[in-house]
């Protein structure tokens, strides 16, 4: 296939000016400060925000926190001498105090190295105040990170907060502890836990002033990319894997449940309205890759599923009209988008007469019209050799409608060759 590269618009992003480098313990002692002029940033992590509710599995964003610490584990996709992280206060409807916050690197579970436990700060400060409805960079720490590391980000919210802007399926365990346990390098006092990521949208990396260039890949979809179905707290979700084939920065910009069109309660904002903030506006990305879409053909076939509703019949046509808008605006930011035709979907419970019609005309539209600079047939890839609408048995999950680990490395390599 012929693809079109296009030059990246991404240089305004990547420079940051007056940030403050925080190489001090976490609270109570004196902070070495200094100005980090020219510091080139990359993504290395990605989750996107949602609205609270209550998800797939328990959580914590209805309820929020009071007089509590929360600490979460990620795996950073391109390493560097220092960090910052960046919260969202999105769905929050009053401000959102962050009373302290401390990065380090992973020890196990809970756990993070002592040495390595640096104390953030916020435009010089400690403690920072998230507007509602906005977001939040800390300044640069001095943490060396390795690519495919895990780095540890705690939060101290002293304050009640309210109910948390938070991302649904994170597929790895988030603690959380009573008082005020940001420093700690054990983990014993985190004896809650969850699957899901609070307020933390995205870990940054940069080399102090070297040369970086953009060649990030943004994933953006719903729950496949997400990676349901993936073990969990394995790191097999696709865009893990395609991290690990291409050695490029990648990230997880997927939201299970996630509609092209049309916003949702439980979830997210529709992918046309949310594709600026999760995708677009990250720092270092060249690429963005899209799977979206079957749900809002699939929807409509499902039954009385509540969290489904309401579930319009949505045309081939209409979505891909909303292929379009995303192409429109990857492109106006001069970023390369690559489509994804939709995986096989028969006997789930997306499977009927309209979807299977419509998928047939997405993918077809995909694979012949040239409006995207690339695409990654993910159907023809984990098809049945014996049924083609249906997903092949070695690499389904179960629910006949997500990939299994299997599946998921077929994925990133079918992606990895349009790298």
């Amino acid at each position: 296939m012929k693809l079109f590269r296009r030059q990246s618009s991404a240089a305004a992003l990547t420079v940051a000016l007056g940030l403050v480098l925080s190489a001090a313990t976490p609270h109570g002692a004196a902070t070495a400060t200094r100005t980090a002029q020219g510091v080139g940033w990359t993504a290395a992590w990605a989750a996107s925000p949602q609205l609270p509710s209550t998800g797939f599995t328990p959580n914590w964003s209805q309820e929020g926190f009071s007089h509590q610490t929360v600490r979460q584990v990620v795996r950073v996709t391109e390493g560097g001498d220092l960090a910052r992280i960046r919260l969202s206060n999105t769905y929050g409807t009053s401000p959102l105090t962050i009373t302290g916050a401390t990065v380090a690197r992973t020890e196990k579970g809970a756990a993070v190295r002592k040495e390595t436990v640096r104390g953030l700060t916020f435009a010089g400060r400690r403690t920072a105040v998230v507007p509602a409805h906005g977001e939040l960079r800390s300044d640069a720490a001095r943490l060396r990170l390795r690519r495919l590391g895990s780095v540890t980000v705690t939060l101290y919210l002293a304050g009640t907060t309210g109910p948390a802007t938070y991302h649904a399926q994170g597929f790895t365990d988030t603690y959380r502890a009573a008082g005020d346990h940001r420093a700690d390098g054990p983990g014993a006092a985190f004896t809650d836990r969850t699957r899901s990521w609070y307020y933390l949208s995205g870990v940054d990396v940069g080399g102090g002033g070297k040369a970086v260039r953009d060649r990030g890949v943004v994933l953006f979809g719903d729950s496949i990319t997400d990676g349901y179905g993936s073990t969990p707290g394995a790191d097999r979700r696709y865009p893990d894997d395609l991290a690990e084939l291409t050695r490029r920065p990648v990230l997880n910009a997927g939201i299970g449940g996630n509609l092209l069109l049309n916003d949702s309660a439980w979830y997210g904002e529709r992918a046309t309205a949310r594709f600026g903030r999760d995708a677009l506006g990250r720092p270092g990305v060249s690429t963005v890759a899209v799977l979206q879409g079957v749900n809002d053909i699939g929807f409509s076939e499902t039954g009385d599923q509540p969290t489904y509703k309401p579930a319009p019949v949505v045309s081939a046509g209409e979505v891909i009209a909303g292929y379009r808008q995303l192409i429109h605006q990857a492109h106006a930011r001069g970023l390369r988008i690559i489509g994804s035709t939709l995986l096989p979907l028969k006997g789930s419970d997306h499977w009927g007469a309209h979807a299977a019609k419509a998928s047939d005309a997405i993918n077809h539209w995909i694979r012949t019209s040239g409006e995207f600079d690339g695409y990654a047939d993910f159907d023809r890839a984990l098809a049945d050799p014996a049924d083609a609408d249906r997903i092949g048995s070695g690499y389904d999950s179960g629910d006949h409608l997500h990939p299994n680990d299997a599946g998921y490395r077929v994925m990133a390599a079918t992606l990895a060759e349009l790298m």
